[in-house]
């Protein structure tokens, strides 16, 4: 095979038209063409992003949420000036494709709503921000870190290292609860049961030195300690404290707790369990079986078939 049946064959290959858009061939040298000038413009993406976090946030101290939802939002209008150009450069007249789009859009738009809810969801969590990445946040019964915030999920990074996929519609339309939105101060109760023949001024201070003993527990807001009710068993109490992070509201509760069950121990309170009392109304004493008798009985109950 000669070098010009080669070249012809090659230049044959990339010319082929393997269809139409708008009256314009697309070949296979277009395609890569296409692909090309979109790698470029998402390198282009890339540096700019790089360029932007070294140089000009630094300097001008925006926080790292703002940061990521400014880098996402020039990410996709650098995509979008690079697909137009991209479409020019080989030709297709956008106008033309516009229309083409426009009427499929009338028949999968249904079939796209959810898409499209979701990306509009997404605009509007990077435009106002009600999460960031790196807050913890509750939605439903996951409770977990937001790591990544796309145009139409977000990733969640629950307590047990799971990364949940979240529709960003929720976020719009449901409850959301988030922990380090502004004041990230949170307050946590805990509740204790203690035995009626405590002393409730020992189990007042008892809880109050709980909370003056650890760390992470703020003095300003002061922890209180509130009867909340006469239970069953026990009086209700409530210790309420506040952390400044909160994030560590689960270790801390758990180690409150500890703290608590050794504190009550050494001042000799009492955590009771539930007790019930059994009011036998019938006027008949009733038979009080002796031993030998129940084993006999229950002998005889084993060998018969």
């Amino acid at each position: 095979m000669k070098l010009s049946d080669v070249t012809e064959f090659v230049e044959y290959f990339l010319n082929f038209k393997l269809f139409e858009i708008n009256k314009t061939a697309v070949t296979p040298s277009s395609i890569f063409m296409f692909v090309i000038f979109i790698a470029a413009f998402a390198l282009t993406s890339r540096l700019l992003q790089r360029v932007l976090r070294a140089h000009l946030f630094s300097r001008m101290r925006i926080d790292e949420g703002m940061q990521y939802t400014l880098t996402r939002i020039i990410h996709y209008l650098v995509m979008i000036i690079g697909a137009v150009v991209a479409f020019q450069f080989i030709g297709i007249d956008l106008t033309g494709l516009a229309v083409i789009v426009g009427f499929l859009s009338v028949g999968i738009g249904f079939g796209l709503q959810n898409i499209t809810s979701n990306f509009v969801a997404g605009v509007i969590l990077l435009l106002e921000r009600p999460i960031r990445v790196g807050d913890r946040i509750m939605v439903g019964n996951q409770e977990g870190d937001v790591v990544e915030i796309n145009m139409r999920s977000t990733t969640i990074r629950t307590l047990n290292n799971v990364a949940v996929i979240v529709p960003n519609s929720e976020f719009v339309s449901s409850k959301l609860e988030n922990w380090s939105y502004g004041d990230e101060t949170v307050r946590v109760d805990v509740n204790v049961g203690v035995s009626y023949e405590s002393d409730l001024e020992t189990v007042i201070r008892s809880l109050r030195e709980v909370a003056a003993e650890h760390p992470e527990v703020l003095k300003n807001p002061a922890p209180d300690v509130l009867h909340t009710g006469f239970g069953d068993s026990a009086w209700n109490m409530r210790l309420r404290i506040w952390l400044e992070d909160s994030q560590r509201h689960l270790e801390v509760h758990s180690e409150i707790n500890c703290a608590i069950v050794r504190k009550f121990q050494q001042n000799g309170i009492e955590i009771p369990f539930p007790q019930r009392d059994l009011h036998v109304r019938s006027p008949l004493p009733l038979p009080i079986m002796r031993e030998a008798e129940f084993r006999r009985l229950a002998n005889q109950s084993a060998r018969s078939p």
